[in-house]
């Protein structure tokens, strides 16, 4: 098998030359100064509020007494610290927790009690977004919904993140990720053509409703400083996966074409799919018509890119079967490391199949810095993905690990206006935590 610690010393050190030569004071925060009540749970909602945290808003996630959800969805978790620690008691915190909550800060508050309700409409009254997913309706009844929210904060960005949108047959229906996988299309097309559906190895409906809700609260408050008004978002899964069809959707709107699975192919451009050689196997994109002379060339068959069968993309896919198969047959003859050293530098993307543990080896994530390590007061060093975007040649800092639950209840009631002393009170009775 192809190992990139081969590549590492030779990729790594020229990418850093490079990278030394980009501005290095990077970008200062953009939403600093803005404060964001967080009222979700799991993925789609935390990832938006974490991103927005990631460029400097103050995040205060209100978390119920048991805490969010991926709290408990473990293993994996990380390790705990020996010794005395915060929460002795407690699980250690998941893997899954940790992957969507840094930069916030977290209280702990049972909001269906009056006290805490209070609590919540205090934070919101201080606050230029509220972020919540749950089933419409739900936050209505506890005096939570937009409109309550508004009475209580007219210039407040109410960011609604559901399954089906907060209007509709389905609307109070509940949504899950794999559930708008099916639903919504994307279930229908994953998988090998002579197999069962299957899901997406990762919730990536929910990440991209996430990253949609995240541009629409930027979009809010850009309008806001226009117009002096807040917004009401209505981002949902359902609507977040149909637009991500992207032309598998247009296709069928615009020709009425119903797609197929394709495994790892693709159902317009031949030859675009994983291959099996010799020891592993290996994608390969060949977008055009001159990439494909070039790979013809690189397998030692250049007959075939004069071939009238394989000349043109439009050929090439009506002959896909035949084409696959005289692929196949080369590329099986010789190990991966021989077609990478092949196709290295010729103009067509490629890459090898990696497990995780090999793609946090690749040479550009190591030499891009991707991953940040962050000290836990339960956890000790925990290693995280950081932000994904670079400003000037650097990265939003991760200014805050993602918190136990309730590590900032006290600092958070006293910065609105409670006293030591009605936080204790709070505390015995179970109001917060």
């Amino acid at each position: 098998m192809f190992n990139f610690r081969l590549l590492r010393s030779q990729c790594i050190m020229n990418i850093r030359r490079f990278s030394v030569s980009l501005q290095q004071e990077g970008m200062p925060p953009p939403l600093e100064g803005v404060k964001i009540v967080d009222l979700s749970r799991v993925l789609a909602a935390p990832l938006c509020s974490m991103l927005l945290a990631d460029l400097g808003a103050d995040v205060i996630k209100v978390e119920s007494l048991t805490g969010d959800d991926t709290r408990s969805w473990q293993p994996p978790s990380a390790t705990l610290l020996e010794g005395d620690i915060p929460l002795p008691d407690h699980p250690p915190e998941s893997a899954y927790f940790l992957c969507v909550n840094r930069n916030k800060r977290s209280i702990s508050v049972n909001f269906k009690t009056s006290e805490g309700l209070e609590i919540v409409r205090k934070l919101i009254s201080q606050s230029d977004v509220l972020i919540e997913n749950y089933i419409p309706g739900k936050l209505d009844k506890l005096g939570l919904g937009y409109e309550a929210c508004k009475e209580i904060n007219p210039h407040l960005i109410y960011t609604s993140i559901s399954g089906y949108g907060q209007t509709g047959p389905y609307a109070t229906a509940a949504g899950y990720d794999v559930v708008i996988e099916a639903e919504a299309g994307l279930m229908h097309i994953t998988g090998d053509p002579h197999g069962p559906p299957a899901k997406v190895g990762v919730a990536a409906t929910d990440v991209a409703t996430g990253l949609y809700a995240h541009g629409a609260v930027l979009a809010a408050l850009l309008s806001r400083q226009k117009t002096g008004k807040g917004a009401w978002i209505d981002c949902n899964l359902i609507e977040s996966q149909i637009a991500g069809l992207a032309n598998i959707a247009s296709n069928y709107l615009i020709a009425s074409a119903s797609a197929s699975r394709h495994g790892t192919a693709h159902p317009s451009i031949v030859p675009y799919q994983v291959f099996p050689c010799q020891d592993g196997d290996l994608m390969v994109g060949v977008g055009n018509d001159k990439q494909f002379e070039i790979f013809c060339d690189v397998l030692g068959q250049k007959n075939m890119a004069s071939s009238k069968k394989f000349s043109t993309n439009k050929a090439r896919v009506e002959n896909r079967e035949e084409l696959v198969g005289l692929i196949e047959a080369s590329m099986q003859r010789k190990p991966i490391a021989y077609w990478l050293s092949r196709l290295s530098g010729k103009g067509i993307p490629f890459g090898p199949i990696n497990d995780i543990e090999r793609t946090f080896e690749h040479p550009q994530v190591v030499a891009r810095d991707l991953v940040v390590e962050v000290d836990h007061p339960r956890a000790g060093r925990i290693k995280l993905v950081g932000p994904a975007v670079t400003y000037n040649g650097s990265r939003m800092k991760v200014r805050l690990p993602p918190p136990y639950i309730g590590q900032h209840t006290r600092e958070v009631l006293g910065q609105i206006g409670y006293t030591d002393e009605e936080i204790d009170e709070l505390m015995t009775l179970r109001v917060v935590r």
